[in-house]
């Protein structure tokens, strides 16, 4: 059994027992959480499609901890002009186990 769920604006293949990497949430770490947006779900082969979303079903999950993702470099130069500035960015994630997926 899978869904496909909405989770802070991205979309993601879930199962139970799996842990996602989502876009920073609100919570603290053991804070139990729902999303209700479940646009696909499937159920042994029995596939329920959203209209958007498909009502009643729900994810249910845990928050485990926050975690920043690896560090991304951003560098930009103009050649021949001496112009370079180097950046660097951490995106900040919730690390999610999925505990139950009703319909």
């Amino acid at each position: 059994m899978y869904a496909i769920v909405n989770i802070a604006g991205k979309q993601f293949k879930v199962t139970k027992d799996q842990q996602v990497y989502a876009p920073k949430l609100q919570g603290e770490a053991g804070a139990s959480v729902e999303f209700d947006q479940v646009l696909l779900a499937d159920d042994n082969g029995a596939v329920s499609i959203g209209a958007p979303i498909i009502a009643g079903a729900k994810v249910s999950g845990k928050i485990l901890d926050h975690v920043r993702g690896d560090k991304v470099i951003v560098f930009k130069k103009k050649r021949r002009k001496g112009y370079k500035k180097k950046n660097g960015h951490r995106q900040d994630f919730t690390k999610i186990l999925i505990e139950n997926i009703t319909l």
